[in-house]
């Protein structure tokens, strides 16, 4: 940089400043203010024309001012004078103020962006300097179409200076931050590579910071900087510290470029390469055989600068999983740290020992150290290392341990910090479930976990109970002889009494034969709880003593007392008094027989992923909630995802990159719309399906009486083709008339992924929102907007769970409410209920609205549910067909368009289409074997409408005919649209 002459030193400005800050008060600072800008508007508006000190020096006062939180209004186009200016001084202020004060939407972009140019043209470093520096601090998408072809050139050039390539790669990186879609990949990738060898380190250090998120998107692009990454890292760990003299921090050498070449490794499976390999592990070997010697230095940034190396290296070591000796060492290197005196040290040990425990070679090393992480519990002050020691001994937790490891965090629950006990019982209840050897145990140590943290014991939790009793009849006895003892004490709270409800309604029967637990002490001790509870639990309670009145006639005339009180009968809650009433009237005219079959024992749950660990990953975030099982499963897959399909947990889906696919839907496209029956494991519970279990029985945690124990569980996404940056929604919109699962929109910031299912008049449709960034959405509200022919109004219930319901004249949505604020990386699920009242042209749209980075953002995209998802595809022989082809022969049954093909004629792709359409595909009915005939039923509540299809094409004009035939014109038109823009 040039130095800075005397004259430069702008005498003026000082003595404002000095005048500013000599001011008594706010009124004196804001009269001092006015007077200077009103002589600043006089020098400016005079005929004289300036000088450029004293425009510089005049702009100067300008930014001071506005940097004191005063508007500025005038003196830009002074500021873009300056640019023009050979001397440096000028030139920087006039940056400076453009970079502080003008914003990308001003008049004044094109002539800042032709100064810009002609400086990056000037081959002189340090205005070259300036501009790239302006270009970076600025990062708006008008720079990024301007220069982003530019930079590259630059950074490339073989005759540009250090300094000018380090500015360069950074202002690409920025560019590339702010508008990845502007920043051509081309030539230019591979020779950026190289520079991981240029000479000098600053520029190295720039490089690989630019290569590390640009091989985050396109990571085959930048395979090569693996081997040169190496490399460089081996010279780097194999110096003295005074072979790198202007990059040696406190004896450490280039610990900056070390970390991002470790980072940068991070992106990438082990090397290929035995060579680079072995390299690779000897420079990793090296970091931690440093870590063991003595420092160079007391003082803490040698400390901080060499354990920045050392946990990144672990960090790698970690990510590559493949070599079990490092592994171990790693483990015992952060044993160290357990003990260490800075907190800071502890914390991150701690936090990369739950990575490391999740692998198969260090499992059994991280155990070890559990005596250590359970005093850290007891004993730290920090209440954020305590919450890391909960979660290492949750991941290092397995059937040899898991009875010490439930027994501590259950002693450590009664005093710990508030922000953490839910976390505490979530994790709490998967160990006491996923290692129960002995269920009993498990049941023990639930309501243990109710009456010591019953206010932070989720829904989940005690849902989850219900199911494993239900499901396992060899604890069902001792978990109603639990509940009830249970109950008798004086204060129960409130999730207690819900699961001694349910099951004493389920199984009060097999302890019923002992006096101390006979049907009237059981009832007495249920209802002595009533009136302490809350409406829900109330509901649930009336329900068990229907089911009393089946498992104990002899008390049946006490509760028919009870129901018919007037605090039941008359209660002010219309759901309490509606099951009063139909409770009393069931035990009055039913016989033994009917109630008998309405009241049956609960049939066992399907087994599913367990709702508790469903809450517990969406509360802590993807790639938080890890276990060695899964660990192992996923060893073999490629780092950066493989092309064939596979089923991705919407919960567990690793932390994505900016660009990854953080719906799991990455593989080729379904060609038949109506998906296989799903299995316990699929995305949605079938409940469509023919074969699906008699309606269940009225009784305590059916849907008509509170929320279904696992309505929480999370389910599989089955993977669906991989998405690109999509440009233009209605595309994307129209691909879903065909078909039911893929991504239906994604931007730079967020991706909406749909599975969606329908049978006859009825559907469901998941849409999964997932967060793109490594920051919050907050404020986020999806909502839905229909057109004025389907929306009639909305209207809002409340039931146990509160839910949205949209009515519409045609269409009837039922939705839930999503949470508000979405985790950097992660995902949330909406599930929306569909019925179809009446035939409808126009879809819904779904709007989100959502603040990122403190920007309001909104999107709207049309929600692909058209007429023919509920079709019911009919079978026909030919002469039924044309039979029927005839009868709908009037003009207003019948609609054809003849149009051009838009995509090749391919005979299997036009059967998909039509079968994903979903009509049935009629085969040998048409004379002609080169059409295609269809035929179905759309299902509406109101109406059930015949639909008869024949697609024609000319492969030598290249041209199709498509006819409908339908007994309503308004459905013939929109079905013939429809299908009309997928050839």
């Amino acid at each position: 940089m040039p130095a800075v002459s005397k004259g430069d030193g702008m005498r003026g400005l000082a003595v404002f400043i000095s005048d500013i800050r000599n001011c008594k008060s706010k009124e004196a600072e804001i009269k001092r203010i006015n007077k200077e800008l009103a002589n600043i508007r006089s020098k400016f508006k005079g005929d004289k024309a300036l000088d450029g000190y004293s425009k510089k020096k005049y702009v100067c006062k300008l930014l001071f001012i506005f940097l004191l939180g005063h508007d500025i209004d005038f003196g830009h186009m002074e500021a873009v004078n300056l640019l023009s200016s050979n001397k440096y001084t000028e030139k920087q202020i006039g940056y400076l103020f453009i970079s502080v004060l003008v914003n990308s939407n001003s008049e004044l972009i094109r002539l800042i962006n032709n100064a810009i140019k002609n400086d990056l043209a000037s081959r002189n470093p340090t205005f070259m300097g300036l501009a790239l520096h302006c270009i970076a601090n600025v990062g708006s998408r008008e720079m990024a179409e301007a220069f982003a072809g530019e930079i590259p050139k630059i950074l490339v050039a073989g005759d540009t200076m250090d300094s000018v390539k380090q500015s360069a790669a950074l202002c690409l990186l920025r560019l590339y931050r702010t508008s990845p879609d502007l920043v051509p990949m081309g030539d230019w990738t591979s020779r950026v590579v190289h520079l991981l060898n240029d000479q000098h380190l600053g520029v190295v250090t720039a490089a690989t910071s630019l290569i590390t998120t640009l091989a985050q998107k396109n990571p085959d692009e930048f395979k090569t900087s693996v081997s040169l990454a190496v490399s460089r890292l081996s010279r780097i760990v194999t110096s003295a510290s005074t072979d790198l003299q202007d990059y040696t921090y406190y004896f450490v050498p280039a610990p900056w470029l070390s970390v991002k070449l470790l980072r940068l490794l991070q992106c990438y499976p082990p090397p290929e390469d035995p060579q680079a390999r072995g390299r690779l592990t000897e420079c990793l070997e090296t970091i931690l055989n440093k870590a063991q010697e003595p420092p160079k230095s007391k003082k803490v940034q040698h400390s901080n600068a060499k354990n920045a190396v050392l946990f990144e290296a672990i960090s790698l070591i970690i990510h590559h999983d493949s070599e079990p000796n490092l592994l171990v060492r790693a483990c015992n290197q952060l044993g160290q740290f357990l003990q260490h005196r800075e907190t800071n040290l502890r914390y991150l040990a701690l936090e990369s020992m739950c990575t490391l425990a999740s692998s198969e070679f260090s499992h059994e090393a991280v155990k070890t150290h559990i005596e250590t992480v359970i005093n850290a519990l007891k004993t730290e002050r920090d209440v954020s290392v305590r919450q890391r020691a909960v979660d290492l001994l949750y991941a290092m937790c397995d059937r040899s341990n898991a009875q010490q490891i439930v027994a501590e965090m259950l002693n450590y629950l009664e005093t710990a910090d508030y922000s953490i006990r839910e976390e505490i019982v979530l994790k709490v209840a998967i160990l006491a479930e996923k290692y129960a050897v002995d269920y009993t145990w498990y049941v023990d140590t639930i309501l243990n976990l109710i009456r010591i943290a019953g206010d932070y014991v989720s829904e989940e939790v005690w849902y989850r109970v219900i199911q494993i009793v239900i499901n396992r009849d060899d604890v069902q006895g001792y978990a109603a002889k639990t509940v009830f003892e249970a109950l008798q004490a004086p204060a129960c709270h409130e999730n207690l009494v819900k699961v001694g409800g349910y099951i004493l309604g389920e199984f009060g029967n097999l302890i019923a034969g002992d006096p101390r637990s006979s049907p009237l002490i059981q009832f007495n001790l249920l209802h002595s709880k009533f009136h302490l509870c809350s409406v829900p639990t109330r509901a649930l309670l009336l329900s068990t003593y229907i089911k009393f009145v089946n498992l104990f006639p002899e008390i049946k005339t006490t509760i028919q007392d009870v129901l018919r009180s007037d605090s039941q009968l008359k209660n002010a809650d219309v759901e309490l008094q509606q099951r009063a009433v139909e409770y009393l009237r069931l035990s009055t005219i039913a016989s033994t027989d009917i109630l008998a079959t309405v009241l049956e024992e609960m049939p066992p749950f399907p087994e599913r992923e367990s709702s508790i660990l469903a809450k517990l990953k969406k509360k802590k975030g993807p790639n938080t909630v890890t276990d060695l099982e899964e660990t192992k499963k996923e060893r073999n897959s490629d780092v950066n995802g493989g092309t064939e399909t596979t089923f991705v947990n919407a919960s567990t889906a690793s932390t994505p990159s900016p660009s990854a696919d953080l719906l799991g839907l990455g593989a080729a496209p379904a060609t038949n719309s109506v998906p296989p029956p799903t299995s316990s494991g699929s995305l949605l519970v079938d409940v469509f399906s023919d074969s699906s279990a008699a309606p269940a029985s009225l009784a305590p945690g059916s849907e008509d009486n509170f929320a279904s124990p696992d309505l929480a569980s999370t389910e599989q996404v089955v993977s669906e083709e991989p998405a690109d940056a999509v440009h233009d929604a209605d595309e994307l919109f129209h691909k879903f008339i065909c078909k039911n699962n893929g991504v239906l929109f994604e931007n730079q910031l967020l991706q909406i992924g749909l599975k969606s299912e329908f049978r006859q008049n009825l559907g469901r449709m998941f849409i999964f929102y997932g967060n793109k960034t490594s920051t919050q959405f907050l404020n986020f509200a999806p909502t839905l907007i229909c057109s004025d022919e389907l929306q009639s109004n909305i209207l809002s219930y409340l039931t146990l769970l509160i839910c949205f319901v949209f009515y519409f004249p045609r269409l009837n949505l039922q939705t839930k409410p999503v949470d508000p604020t979405v985790e950097g990386g992660a995902q949330v699920q909406q599930v929306v209920n569909i019925e179809c009242i009446s035939d409808f042209m126009e879809a819904p749209v779904l709007n989100i609205q959502f603040r990122y980075g403190g920007t309001l953002q909104n999107i709207s995209v049309k929600l692909p549910i058209t007429l023919n998802k509920f079709f019911q595809p009919t079978e026909m022989t030919s002469q039924d067909f044309f039979q029927r082809w005839k009868q709908l022969s009037t003009p207003q049954q019948e609609v054809q368009n003849i149009f051009k093909a838009n995509h090749p004629m391919d005979t299997e792709i036009t059967k998909a289409k039509i079968i994903g359409f979903g009509t049935a595909l009629l085969e040998e009915v048409d004379p002609n074997p080169a059409n295609f005939v269809g035929a179905g039923i759309i299902h509406t509540q109101s109406i059930q409408i015949g639909c008869l299809m024949r697609l024609e094409p000319n492969l030598q004009a290249q041209m199709y005919r498509l006819t409908l035939r339908t007994s309503k014109e308004t459905v013939s038109r929109r079905l013939c649209e429809l299908l009309s823009e997928q050839f």
